[in-house]
């Protein structure tokens, strides 16, 4: 039903009808829950009655979501069809039947109580999901942010190796090692070569100012949605739809980039990532000039600085693969 969104021309059904169907199918799920609580299961009649109720709630609910997602865009109707998917879980019914019949895997007792209660909850958190395109895409991009906001705490949990010319006793004594001091010895690998420390400087400058791109560009949009109250459809809700996308590929790409710091550090594939985002962050400009009445000196200005730390880092990186290439050079032995 959900491979087909419904089409434009398409009554749209209400999203709070959605809602108070979802309720009524969480209600026949504990009617069904509330059967087995006992130590004999129900009668046959009781069953198939309460079941049959449930799955013709349950069909009505599908009904009714697949009406509302006319109009839908991608980012609406993943969140749709992701919410739903919880709710529509065989192992409610598969949960029934093998208790009824005795046919469940020996230590793997199914608990129908439990399951009702997952049902409940999933539909319970389908008042969670955004009513319209625009706040859905918003969502989204506020989760790129965070996302993007985790990277930068990583970064910035990382520190340099302490430097020292005398042997570390744990490891010229292997009796004296302990199981926690292992543990302990294991956040070294975290730790970075002073050289390596400046890379990953550099780095975390330019998730933080990828994170501002992404703020500023939350902040913009909602500056437009209040000033224009545009409509969730059409070429506005399509523009957004692409910002976001770029904003999930740039957030992909500070993945990349932050994994490229732990040693050994990967300076070829830093500026080949650094390349990628400075090519999104200019699509993101071009986008965004393009709505109607934009006006955001900030954004623009905060997209720049992000374009030049990432030049910047990767000059940084030319200096000293040149200068590691010297060094190797002059201990050649001819």
């Amino acid at each position: 039903m959900f491979d087909q969104v419904p089409s434009l021309t398409q009554d749209k059904l209400n999203w709070n009808d959605v809602l108070e169907i979802s309720d009524h199918l969480s209600k026949q799920a504990t009617i069904v829950g509330m059967l087995w609580i006992g130590e004999q299961p129900p009668q046959a009649e009781a069953l198939k009655e309460a079941m049959g109720s449930y799955f013709n709630a349950l069909q009505g609910f599908l009904l009714h979501c697949h009406g509302s997602m006319a109009g839908a865009g991608i980012t609406l109707s993943s969140s749709i069809q992701a919410s739903v998917k919880q709710i529509v879980d065989s192992r409610f019914l598969q949960g029934s039947v093998s208790l009824y019949e005795g046919t469940y895997e020996k230590g793997r007792k199914p608990s129908i109580p439990q399951l009702a209660g997952a049902v409940w909850e999933a539909c319970s958190n389908l008042k969670k999901v955004p009513a319209t395109n625009i706040k859905a895409i918003g969502r989204a991009m506020t989760l790129v942010a965070v996302s993007m906001k985790d990277v930068l705490r990583e970064m910035k949990e990382l520190k340099p190796a302490c430097s020292s010319s005398e042997p570390d006793d744990a490891y010229t004594n292997a009796e004296s090692l302990t199981p926690n001091s292992v543990e302990d010895e294991d956040d070294l690998v975290d730790n970075l070569s002073p050289e390596e420390f400046e890379v990953a400087k550099m780095v975390a400058d330019i998730v933080s100012e990828t994170l501002l791109v992404i703020k500023e560009l939350i902040r913009t949009i909602t500056g437009m949605i209040k000033l224009e109250n545009p409509t969730d459809n059409g070429g506005f809700v399509d523009s957004l739809e692409k910002l976001l996308k770029l904003c999930q590929g740039t957030s992909v790409h500070i993945d990349e980039l932050g994994a490229c710091v732990y040693p050994p550090q990967e300076c070829g594939l830093m500026k080949q990532t650094g390349e990628r985002i400075k090519a999104n962050i200019g699509e993101i400009e071009a986008v965004a000039k393009g709505f109607k009445n934009f006006s955001s000196e900030a954004l623009l200005g905060t997209c720049r600085r992000l374009q030049i730390l990432i030049e910047h880092m990767e000059t940084e990186l030319d200096t000293g693969t040149k200068a590691e290439v010297v060094c190797k050079m002059q201990n050649v032995t001819l």
